[in-house]
């Protein structure tokens, strides 16, 4: 039992510690489109660095622990799915930039391509390094299919209806299809399913509140991400 726990437990208090510098890359990074990232906090401090509790150690205070909470529990969800397979460590590393990229498009609806761009890389590179190891779960070169897949789908869906699919989503498509992927196509198909599900279901609660309308949009990331991580954990059972 202790076996099973102690893992569990340590990525936990990683996904804590993570989340809890994240707030001042997600104050940065919360700017609309077309403008620079905020290099002054409220009371025109020059911001030092990306990471930190809080936007600005001199004057703003405490930020709430929203984001440690959250990335807490998103890495004990992947440990306890994943175990000690290599591929754990991969979701864990990820894990803080999902997060991350979830809290910025929530506020601005935007996905910041200093995030979305590496993300990608970094997902391939890090399985690769995970295939390389023993008692992996998963494919690589599937991975990397997936990744080019569902680029190439969200692309398609942007073209054809811009205003229902942003560009950011596209450039966020090809990270989490290779994580998806990497336990097969079904987890993909399941993924992104439950993507576009989280995100329907929002959109019409919004409608039925009277909140929104049919044209309205809403930010998309946040339940590509959703999605994902729920096929992830799916996956990772099954394997």
């Amino acid at each position: 039992m202790t076996e099973d726990v102690f893992p569990v437990a340590l990525a936990a208090l990683w996904g804590a510690c993570a989340g809890a510098v994240l707030p001042r890359a997600a104050y940065r990074f919360t700017v609309p489109e077309g403008e620079p990232w905020r290099s002054h906090c409220p009371n025109g401090h020059a911001l030092k660095g990306w990471l930190g509790p809080r936007p600005c150690a001199t004057c703003t205070p405490a930020t709430p622990i929203r984001l440690s909470v959250l990335t807490a529990a998103v890495c004990a969800a992947l440990a306890l799915a994943a175990g000690t397979r290599p591929e754990a460590a991969v979701w864990l590393l990820l894990a803080p930039a999902a997060v991350l990229l979830a809290a910025v498009d929530l506020r601005v609806r935007r996905l910041p391509d200093p995030l979305t761009l590496p993300l990608a890389a970094a997902t391939l590179t890090l399985l690769a390094l995970a295939a390389l190891l023993p008692e992996h779960a998963g494919h690589w070169l599937t991975a990397l299919y997936g990744a080019l897949a569902l680029g190439a789908g969200y692309l398609a869906l942007h073209l054809l209806n811009p205003s229902g699919l942003g560009f950011g989503d596209v450039k966020l498509a090809p990270a989490l299809g290779a994580a998806l992927a990497w336990y097969g196509w079904p987890t993909l198909l399941l993924g992104t399913f439950a993507s576009f599900t989280l995100g329907a279901l929002y959109g019409l609660t919004l409608v039925v509140l009277r909140r929104a309308d049919r044209k309205s949009t809403i930010p998309f990331g946040p339940f590509l991400l959703a999605g994902t991580f729920l096929g992830v954990l799916a996956g990772a059972y099954v394997a």
